[in-house]
């Protein structure tokens, strides 16, 4: 999730820098430097703009004392519980019970009331009940007794102390540098091993992914889900940013399912079908949630920029349709885990800065005609680390309460109902208990 879009957000960063110079070198007549100015103009206003928003969130600077005002809005506080935070639970069964509850009772007294943990994160599962994929390597209670479900348990726990529980799920990836082997008894496996169904499973710069084209991985994935819902007392389902890789079809190594475009015969053009396969798999699931388990949510937690979401290269993923419509999904949560400050290269305001990244969701959220609803994710992990942010030093060297002002903004929109702080493994970091200390009061108050 985080080094992913934080790569993505730079990529997009250089681009706009880079097209915007370009375009002025090429105004040589006195009409296109009149249409320059005007946009300078126009980009002067607009930041100006943000930066008025800002500036009604007045910054305190680190070790001072924060006071926040609360508004009387019932609100959804959640933190994620990564597939690292797993690997870190102890392997004997009590200290296991132990340390659970001490999670849930960690993130129940900051003022938060949900946990959105992984389930599937490598295709891969964390409960005994689960069949679909095999039991993570970083679920390390696996080996310690048969007959313990740490999933079970991690769900008990968070309903005892008020939480409800979310299943994190990433539907394509099966590897990365941190999951490097499939293990034998995957269906991953199986896939790779069946000539007829090879395709189900890409190689793409050297990790590899479900085949979002394939309608039987499609298939696969919509009952993995049903099987959560159905055999533990989850209170939602939430995909991550994960979908498609960042391709280029111009190079056939790296073109991943562009022959099961081209044996198709779509009348789309190519970036359109990869969205419409997307689409497929979240109206699917959405569809299968709420049959199987009414009460749920469902839910997805994109990068920051609307213009990566909406590119033609990477994610693929139709986000203005599912704003539109009540048949993808229940809320939103982009990952806005940029500062106020973050600037470009040339000094302005930069596209993935908070504020502008909070608008722009802002805008489309009242735009569209639907019920979904708009969370905010936040970014404690950046809390006290040198994060290049075109600024001297970087802005989260300098504040204590960037988070507690991320909230306030968001707030103050009317627009926002609920946030996800990424992640707890960050929970005991000094840096962090600060931020955390200031979102506290917020949060308990609301």
């Amino acid at each position: 999730m985080v080094f992913y879009l934080g790569y993505s957000m730079i990529l997009n960063e250089f681009y706009y820098i880079e097209k915007i110079e370009s375009e002025m070198k090429m105004k040589r007549t006195w009409f296109s430097g009149l249409i320059g100015k005007i946009i300078a103009i126009l980009l002067v206003i607009n930041t100006l703009a943000s930066l008025q928003v800002y500036a009604s969130v007045t910054p305190v600077k680190r070790n001072s004392t924060v006071n926040s005002t609360v508004t009387e809005q019932k609100e959804l506080r959640g933190v994620w519980f990564s597939y690292i935070d797993w690997s870190e639970m102890p392997s004997d069964v009590e200290a296991f019970k132990k340390r659970a509850d001490q999670v849930m009772a960690d993130i129940k007294n900051r003022g938060m009331n949900a946990i959105f943990c992984h389930v599937h994160s490598h295709s891969d599962s964390y409960g005994q009940k689960l069949k679909s994929f095999p039991l993570s390597k970083f679920m390390v209670t696996k080996d310690s007794s048969a007959d313990f479900d740490p999933l079970e348990y991690m769900i008990e726990s968070a309903h005892k102390q008020g939480l409800s529980f979310h299943a994190w799920v990433n539907p394509y990836r099966v590897t990365n540098s941190m999951m490097k082997n499939i293990p034998d008894n995957s269906i991953v496996k199986q896939w790779m091993g069946d000539p007829s169904k090879q395709r189900n499973v890409l190689l793409h710069d050297g990790s590899y992914y479900l085949n979002p084209s394939s309608a039987e991985v499609r298939s696969y994935l919509v009952n993995s889900i049903s099987e959560i819902c159905k055999n533990y007392a989850i209170d939602g389902i939430q995909f991550d940013d994960y979908f498609y890789p960042s391709l280029n079809d111009a190079d056939p190594a790296k073109s991943f399912d562009k022959a099961e475009y081209d044996a198709s015969g779509s009348s789309l053009g190519i970036t359109q079908w990869r969205r419409e396969n997307v689409s497929m798999l979240v109206k699917d699931v959405y569809k299968a949630v709420h049959e199987a388990r009414p009460q749920a949510v469902f839910g997805i937690s994109p990068v920051a920029l609307l213009s990566n979401l909406r590119s033609d290269k990477s994610y693929f993923v139709d986000i203005d349709k599912w704003m539109a419509s009540n048949e993808y999904i229940d809320y939103i949560m982009p990952q806005l885990y940029h500062g106020f400050e973050a600037k470009t290269r040339t000094g302005i305001l930069a596209p993935h800065s908070y504020i502008n990244c909070l608008n722009s969701w802002v805008d489309l959220k009242r735009k569209s005609n639907s019920n979904v609803k708009l969370y905010i994710g936040l970014g404690l992990y950046r809390t006290g680390k040198d994060i290049k942010d075109g600024n001297a030093v970087s802005e989260w060297l300098r504040y204590n309460d960037i988070l507690l002002r991320q909230v306030k903004a968001a707030r103050e929109t009317g627009e926002v109902s609920g946030f996800g702080i990424f992640a707890y493994q960050n929970f005991r970091e000094a840096p962090a208990v600060l931020e955390l200390n200031n979102l506290q009061t917020a949060f308990t108050n609301q």
